[in-house]
């Protein structure tokens, strides 16, 4: 087999799905794993030209990484790849204690031959940019900057205090972070000045990402980076668009993929883990529109107790049976989230996804169904463990909604291996998404 384009590593397993999304559109034959395969598993992607491991560590602490990441660089380095990209969330929320990029920054830096890293974070399509080192996104048709993003500065686990990400990362890292503004990267001596940033060997190099014109220069400099030695990044799904825009205009990559149409289901099956005010308009759409909203409370998977996880998997086993869509939620939106009350119960949130995961896996399984969500970043990392599924593939990518691909399932298990799956983080996706998911198009 032959050395791949890309390797990656997604810190989530949405993020990771939202890579996949962005190179499988572009024509790129991309598989994401969910653990370093085996052989046979391997195997089966002969021609794949971009490989992905879905990790969980944005939810995990530093001591995880040191323990678990090295080796997962490691496969993803022997597969050769010209680069190498640590995948994060575009809104870069993370701190010090759970999700650190900075320590993730470290790790890769010392295994790919301590170069200065590029960071990339501004991805347009997804309504991310990044102006002289601060981040903005877009949020129900207004952009914010990130420390003042109605969602984002509020989020239960890590929330974004600060939009210069230089200074974000100085309270994760030692490394120290140069900025290439957008200002210097389309000025006719561009390179010059970025190998003069190179000399001085930062531990990062900020590559700004505002519009079209600087995303596509971002995919040329991403290149004569790695040429030069620097091939472990950090950043969000821009990396790709960057370096897929730049592969396009220069002939390394034809013309965009086609999808076949997706036929409408009679029934699917959505659990959700997700906080989030998007996910919450998301459910009440779905509710009005033929799905049965089943409320879970998280407490009862944290204690164990058996009896109300059985009683909400009947709930929504008998409303399937009936030819019925469900969704299984854990709370409608960030005034419903209880998260403090797990504070001081270790592992509480990675119980609660892997219970849903568990629900999920039964409910495939038994009314063998063919479609199925999980909506909720952290949520989908381990709910999707309990699927056994081995490998994604994207099925059919969402254009007006980037990021929330429906995906194809590859497993050894019969029933999960062809099962079509949304991953989908807790701010993607239009009112409708669910109701889309079902619907077909």
């Amino acid at each position: 087999m032959t050395a791949p384009l890309l390797a990656f590593y997604g810190d989530d397993l949405t993020g990771s799905t939202d890579v996949m999304e962005s190179l499988a559109s572009s024509g790129i034959e991309t598989v994401l794993f969910t653990e370093v395969p085996t052989q046979a598993q391997r195997a089966k992607f002969p021609d794949a030209r971009a490989i992905g491991l879905a990790g969980t560590s944005r939810s995990e602490t530093p001591a995880w990484m040191d323990e678990n990441l090295p080796a997962a660089f490691a496969w993803l380095k022997s597969l050769g790849a010209d680069l190498t990209h640590y995948k994060v969330c575009s809104t870069f929320d993370s701190s010090p204690a759970i999700g650190s990029i900075g320590r993730a920054a470290e790790i890769g830096r010392a295994l790919f031959g301590d170069r200065p890293v590029p960071l990339v974070v501004g991805a347009p399509p997804l309504k991310r940019w990044t102006a002289f080192g601060h981040l903005f996104a877009g949020y129900r048709g207004e952009t914010y900057r990130i420390d003042r993003h109605p969602v984002m500065s509020r989020h239960p686990v890590t929330p974004m205090r600060e939009a210069d990400l230089a200074l974000h990362l100085a309270e994760q890292t030692t490394l120290s972070v140069a900025l290439f503004d957008h200002l210097a990267l389309t000025v006719p001596d561009a390179d010059a000045r970025l190998d003069a940033i190179l000399a001085t060997d930062p531990g990062l190099v900020l590559l700004d990402v505002l519009n079209t014109e600087t995303q596509g220069a971002v995919g040329r400099q991403l290149e004569r980076l790695a040429q030069a030695g620097c091939r472990f990044a950090v950043g969000s799904s821009g990396v790709e668009y960057a370096l897929t825009a730049h592969w396009a205009k220069t002939g390394r990559i034809g013309a965009p993929a086609a999808f076949a149409p997706l036929p409408p289901a009679e029934r699917i099956s959505v659990v959700s883990g997700s906080c989030s005010p998007t996910t919450e308009r998301q459910i009440r759409h779905a509710g009005e529109n033929g799905f049965e909203p089943i409320a879970f409370d998280p407490r009862a998977i944290v204690a164990g107790d058996t009896a109300a996880v059985e009683a909400v998997e009947a709930r929504a086993e008998t409303a399937l049976r009936a030819g019925r869509s469900v969704i299984v939620h854990t709370a409608m939106g960030p005034e419903s989230d209880i998260g403090a009350e797990f504070a001081e119960t270790e592992g509480a949130r990675h119980a609660i996804g892997r219970g849903l995961g568990r629900l999920q896996a039964g409910l495939v399984r038994r009314l063998g169904l063919g479609r199925a969500v999980i909506a909720g970043g952290d949520t989908s990392s381990h709910a999707l463990r309990q699927l056994g599924i081995h490998a994604l593939t994207t099925r059919l990518p969402l254009a007006d909604t980037p990021g929330s691909p429906l995906a194809l399932a590859h497993s050894d298990d019969p029933a999960f291996d062809g099962l079509e799956i949304a991953l989908k983080g807790g701010q993607v996706g239009g009112d409708d998404y669910f109701s889309r998911i079902r619907d077909g198009r």
